[in-house]
């Protein structure tokens, strides 16, 4: 019999090998390093606005702290304690050196836009690595990807796309596992920022889209928890911001109409921004809403009527539609409809349209592969991601430091007082010229008087030694922000410093029933307390001080005094050396 030849099977390649050749592995490495060089200029960027309230914070830097962040809603500037303790990480990391800060925001951001990749993959949606590469490099993202404090967004958007992905393997294998990262991810997503509690509306339109009808027990049940804990966390959110931020008050009194109008606004607006980013501002001019302005019920009107087309041509295809209903619930927790604290200076920003934009730029990199010809498919989407990427690389060159930040605001929007006052702030750190600052301030003042300029305005007259006149604004700053703690303890320290001890009393107790856990507070109070001779109260504040700050080297030496006049002279030694460690002294 004759031998039969056989052909020797071809050696099979490693499965990484072949993952690592893949077009879409290829196009992934492009994306993250187009993204990473794009927002080169923003590297070492200095904070701006309000990151030092959140990476630079030496009452929440032990792990005392780190508990408070997350048993105490008034502890951070807002309660996403997940965020602020990955801020808590960092700055046991790299302290105040900005670089490790930005890389991390720019390392969630890339990783959001290869999940989103996969997800267009997941979904059969043509285009995926040019919606990726659109989310990744659209200059409307840049606020939320350069700003140091808007780890929130980044971090919170890597857990949304995240929790979609499992929930679409959920949809298509019908296990428990899938379900529960979905929904851990999606908690995970929500202490980070509570901008996504949409998502269990997101997931049945994109079954909808899918499928063209829902199921109650298949496509909604599912997601009951999921509803329930968004809920209980926007709501969560809601109320932080109006009884700890200081969204209450003139600025925030909208009736029903006005917030509809401000809604239809916002829409069009973030569209023409998504589809047409020339000139992005960090902060936008505050709108003049007036309900007896017809015009101004275009938008609103031409937002129904576009739904109405959009629903009468679904047969067609569901897809724009789809992605409109995605539009508008994902803009729905910053379109007006509640309250945000930075409505008191405008009404739209970037960083809330972060998460809405991956709808309408997944459309238009669809259409582009099914619609534009094979030769323009070859080349389009190269050159609008190189345009995107130059767009965001000089959009990043604000995000350098105040001194950047603060003068292309006032080019941009001459009427933000919030600018003037932050550029005044900036020049008294950097030079100190307190007359220049004050000519900012003055013009802050005049555009809208505010707490944050009253306080400043105070903080220039009290290093002048002009005490009396600081006073006045530090009063008119409690008074336009009543449940602030700080604008009361920094009036009980003028107070205290003119001698009005019991007045300054009164304030500190206020700024404690407002925060119980205000260290400052707590050792201004022992302070006060020790001078009209309630040493046993004063003791217990500074002890307060102490147990929640443990580094916090002054109310430790103030501490010691007291028990020193207590005659407690061990207890007293203890803390004049605990003092004395914690300022790093020998």
């Amino acid at each position: 019999m004759s031998k039969t030849n056989r052909q020797p099977m071809p050696a099979r390649e490693p499965g990484i090998v072949r993952i690592f050749r893949t077009p879409d592995f290829l196009y992934g490495i492009l994306i993250v390093v187009a993204t990473v060089l794009a927002y080169f200029p923003a590297w070492n960027g200095m904070p701006i606005i309000d990151d030092e309230d959140h990476i630079n914070r030496p009452d929440l830097s032990s792990l005392a702290g780190l508990v408070r962040i997350w048993t105490s809603a008034n502890a951070t500037v807002q309660y996403y304690p997940l965020a602020h303790s990955v801020f808590w990480v960092e700055h046991h990391l790299w302290g105040g050196m900005p670089l490790g800060y930005h890389l991390v925001n720019i390392l969630l951001h890339v990783l959001s836009a290869l999940l989103l990749f996969k997800i267009v993959r997941t979904l059969k949606i043509p285009g995926a690595p040019l919606a990726a590469a659109i989310f990744a490099l659209h200059p409307i993202q840049v606020e939320s990807v350069a700003w140091m404090a808007e780890l929130k967004s980044t971090l919170s958007t890597f857990f949304f796309l995240g929790s979609i992905l499992a929930y679409l393997r959920f949809d298509r294998e019908h296990r428990s596992g899938p379900w529960a990262v979905s929904l851990l991810l999606f908690i995970a997503g929500l202490l980070s920022k509570s901008s996504i509690a949409p998502l269990p509306v997101v997931l049945p339109i994109i079954f909808w889209w899918q499928r063209g009808s829902l199921s109650l027990k298949r496509d909604i049940a599912p997601l009951a928890p999921f509803l329930v804990v968004g809920l209980a966390c926007g709501c969560l959110t809601a109320w932080v911001e109006r009884t700890f931020a200081g969204a209450r008050g003139n600025d925030f009194d909208l009736s029903s109409i006005e917030r509809c109008l401000i809604a239809g606004r916002a829409f069009w607006f973030y569209l023409g921004k998504i589809v047409w980013p020339g000139t992005l501002v960090f902060i936008y001019p505050r709108w003049t809403i007036d309900s007896t302005a017809f015009r101004q019920y275009l938008f609103p009107l031409a937002a129904i009527a576009l739904s109405a087309i959009l629903l009468t041509v679904r047969k067609r295809g569901r897809a724009s539609l789809a992605v409109l209903l995605y539009f508008a619930v994902m803009l729905f927790p910053a379109a007006g409809i509640v309250n945000i604290y930075a409505f008191k200076y405008t009404f739209v920003a970037d960083r809330w349209v972060h998460l809405a934009a991956i709808g309408p730029m997944v459309l238009f990199a669809a259409g582009v592969e099914t619609i534009a010809v094979p030769a323009a498919r070859r080349f389009l989407p190269w050159m609008l991601a190189a345009i995107l990427g130059f767009l965001t690389y000089n959009q990043c060159g604000m995000y350098a430091g105040p001194a950047k930040l603060y003068p292309a605001i006032i080019r941009q929007n001459p009427g933000c007082w919030v600018a003037y006052s932050n550029m005044g702030s900036t020049i008294l750190s950097n030079t100190g010229d307190a007359q220049d600052a004050m000519r900012y301030f003055q013009t802050a003042l005049q555009l809208h008087r505010d707490y944050e300029t009253c306080h400043n305005i105070g903080n220039v007259l009290f290093q002048e030694g002009k005490t009396d006149e600081a006073i006045i604004y530090y009063r008119e700053a409690a008074n336009l922000k009543p449940r602030f703690a700080e604008g009361h303890n920094i009036l009980g320290t003028a107070l205290l410093q003119a001698g009005t001890t019991g007045e300054a009393i009164e304030q500190f107790q206020i700024a404690l029933d407002l925060n119980p856990d205000f260290t400052s507070a707590h050792n201004n109070l022992g302070n006060a307390l020790i001078r009209v001779g309630r040493t046993r109260e004063a003791i217990a504040h500074f002890q307060e001080a102490v147990r929640l700050d443990p580094q916090y080297a002054y109310a430790h030496f103030n501490l010691g005094v007291a028990l020193k006049q207590a005659g407690k002279m061990d207890e007293a030694t203890e803390e004049f050396r605990k003092a004395r460690s914690c300022a790093g002294a020998p």
